[in-house]
């Protein structure tokens, strides 16, 4: 383009803040006044003249920057961070039936609180973090978080450190590695993968048995179902035809059912045991039934509006116990409504994804929403009884660092995604026009 076009680009610039736009703003006029002028061209006009007609039909550049500024300035979704904000203050209310147990020991109560606020105030760094980086630059990066992935599970299999209920860890100072922190890079790859036309079945094939070898050898029971769901759900939604998402799903499916019988006869006596129970707990009252029976006495005996008074303690009453835990003090009603406000999440990030039109942002959110409705759902049904129990956080609910840190990073995704939603435009069909 000439110093016409280019001067008026920047004039158009100067009245936008937002970086983010002015870089779309640019490229779109960019894009709509090389075709109008194209279109003159063939009308018989020079370059020049018909550089000079596509400027004026542009108007005001003042004006015009001025409009784009309001229509593309980037946005924040308040009412997912309303949400959050509820939800994190929520995630306080299980120190209340904590604090019971904590009457004769203040230090405990003391560590518990002060690391809780601690975990918050991290989580919301993160949210807010990844809400301010453009998640349309990460999709050129799918190699390199596939490769940081990897690295991590490579390092908990081969080079642990501490064990904690048979699961590797990684303790380096303050800071503990395990295998759910390999699942956000894991997750930012797979968006990149899905959208990458030069891969076949057979290498996302591969791409997905690499990191699940290890996840399941390490073994991380519950990182593996996360695992497997996200990919399965984002892999849905692909660029591939009806048929053969069918087609590998059964194959996936049917792998898996063999894997299972091949894994149900090698497995330990107690891992069995452990089925066993779920499916007839009274048969193993005195072993791994007990804690199925005392769940279910401890949700019939709740009520609808709960038993302050309650002094009894379980040790994961704070973490993956804590639905348990609140329904038991707090009550039905309140159990209803908590999950009624972290279902809320999955309800708006389902309605940002049906308007979005961006296809990587849409795989994005499609994955958060997956990553986050199976920790809730299947949190929820293993304590009421309806699945098997494992180790699965309820979302911002339980204790824990890495699964506050886990799921303020895909709140912030969808932050992100929706910061930048009306800036991914393909082009000027209907350009603002101001005279």
């Amino acid at each position: 383009m000439k110093n016409n076009s280019q001067s008026y680009l920047k004039e158009v610039q100067n009245q936008i803040r937002s970086k983010e736009a002015k870089e779309f703003v640019s490229a779109e006029l960019d894009y709509h006044i090389t075709e109008v002028q194209n279109e003159w061209i063939k009308k018989g006009l020079n370059e020049v003249e018909a550089e000079e007609k596509a400027v004026g039909q542009m108007g005001s550049p003042i004006t015009l920057g001025q409009k784009l500024n309001k229509l593309y300035r980037p946005k924040v979704d308040w009412l997912t961070v309303i949400l959050l904000v509820i939800t994190l203050g929520l995630s306080f209310l299980p120190m209340l039936s904590l604090g019971n147990n904590f009457r004769d020991d203040s230090m405990n109560m003391k560590y518990y609180s002060t690391h809780k606020v601690i975990f918050i105030l991290l989580g919301g760094i993160v949210a807010f973090g990844m809400m301010m980086i453009d998640y349309r630059k990460l999709e050129k990066r799918g190699w390199l978080f596939y490769t940081i992935g990897m690295l991590i599970l490579f390092i908990l299999t081969f080079f642990p450190t501490h064990f904690i209920n048979g699961l590797p860890l990684v303790m380096i100072g303050p800071l503990t590695i395990e295998s759910l922190m390999a699942i956000p890079f894991l997750f930012l790859a797979w968006a990149t993968f899905f959208r990458d036309k030069r891969l076949r079945i057979w290498q996302l094939g591969v791409l997905f048995f690499l990191p699940y070898y290890f996840i399941f050898t390490l073994p991380s029971i519950s990182t593996a179902y996360i695992y497997m769901a996200m990919v399965c759900i984002m892999f849905c939604w692909s660029q591939f035809s009806r048929k053969a998402i069918f087609s590998v799903l059964g194959v996936i499916i049917s792998s898996f059912l063999i894997i299972g019988i091949i894994f149900w006869q090698s497995s330990a006596p107690y891992q069995k045991v452990r089925f066993l129970a779920f499916l007839n707990p009274e048969q193993y009252a005195d072993t791994d039934g007990y804690m199925i029976l005392h769940l279910k006495e401890i949700f019939s005996n709740a009520g609808w509006f709960g038993n302050s008074t309650a002094t009894e303690f379980i040790s994961e009453f704070h973490a993956d116990l804590v639905f348990a835990n609140l329904t038991s003090y707090f009550g039905w009603i309140f159990a209803i409504v908590l999950v009624f406000i972290l279902s809320l999440f999955i309800a708006r990030i389902v309605v940002i994804a049906r308007k979005l039109h961006h296809p990587y942002g849409k795989l994005l959110l499609i994955g958060a929403v997956a990553l986050y409705s199976v920790q809730l759902v299947t949190n929820i049904a293993m304590t009421l009884g309806f699945l098997p129990m494992i180790s699965m956080s309820l979302p911002f609910m339980s204790y824990g660092l890495m699964p506050t840190l886990f799921n303020a990073f895909l709140i912030g995704v969808v932050l992100s995604v929706y910061r930048r939603k009306d800036l991914v435009a393909s082009g000027f069909t209907n350009p603002v026009r101001v005279k």
